[in-house]
């Protein structure tokens, strides 16, 4: 479905990503690990358009490279970015209505999934989304995203700063995508949550992917894990 080769990423003359090569399969969630600064951020970046970057980024076959975020976007890519990304002065359903996909025929997502999925956000979707709590706005922009029926989406950090209870909420949420035929693309430092949820990892370091495997082979690479991973 999603197919990297040879992507190399630039922030003016830093050189961030050097040749990175990797698929994302219909339909499977593929973790994508590693330290901070490792170029973990930048290859979503990347793949959606956001940083230069040259190379092959394909999207069910096609070239993606070159193409504003928006329309990779309209092509089935959908995007939740670290920093929450929500409208603060618009409540919670104004925000997932912004995210529907105009003329989308038969979508696969509806508020009511949103609501069944995050009861939360049901409680308070006539609320201002900027007076959410932090794991709130997670839940939202996730939400948000979902609203647009990506058949691909990349999730950055979806649990970082959160507390544990909503820690789980978001690996359900991966779940019932994965239950949905959603293929994900998941930035995670928590290696936890990326071993139980993921089909496959992937671990980068120096802006390479250095390991490639099932969660099983990872738990049992105790080097890879010791030179790539652990602080």
């Amino acid at each position: 479905m999603l197919n990297l080769q040879n992507v190399h990423a630039f922030y003016g003359k830093s050189h961030v990503l050097h040749g990175v090569n990797f698929d994302v399969r219909a339909g499977e969630i593929v973790a994508l690990l590693g330290r901070n600064g490792s170029g973990r951020s930048t290859t979503v970046k990347a793949i959606m358009g956001l940083v230069d970057c040259t190379g092959s980024v394909k999207f069910r076959d096609q070239e993606q490279l070159g193409r504003k975020a928006f329309e990779i976007a309209h092509a089935g890519i959908g995007y939740v970015p670290e920093n929450r990304d929500i409208f603060p002065t618009l409540t919670v359903h104004q925000n997932l209505q912004l995210g529907q996909k105009n003329g989308a025929k038969n979508p696969r997502w509806s508020f009511d999934d949103m609501y069944q999925m995050f009861p939360r956000l049901k409680e308070r979707q006539h609320t201002e989304a900027g007076v959410l709590s932090g794991g709130e706005q997670q839940m939202l922009t996730l939400c948000r995203t979902l609203m647009g029926d990506p058949e691909l989406i990349m999730i950055d950090e979806p649990t970082e700063g959160l507390a544990p209870k909503i820690v789980e909420l978001v690996a359900e949420y991966l779940r019932e995508l994965k239950r949905r035929g959603i293929s994900v693309l998941l930035v995670e430092q928590k290696l936890t949550i990326a071993l139980e949820v993921a089909d496959r990892c992937l671990v980068m370091g120096h802006g390479q992917i250095v390991f490639e495997g099932t969660p099983a082979d990872l738990r049992a690479n105790a080097y890879i894990r010791k030179e790539w991973l652990e602080v």
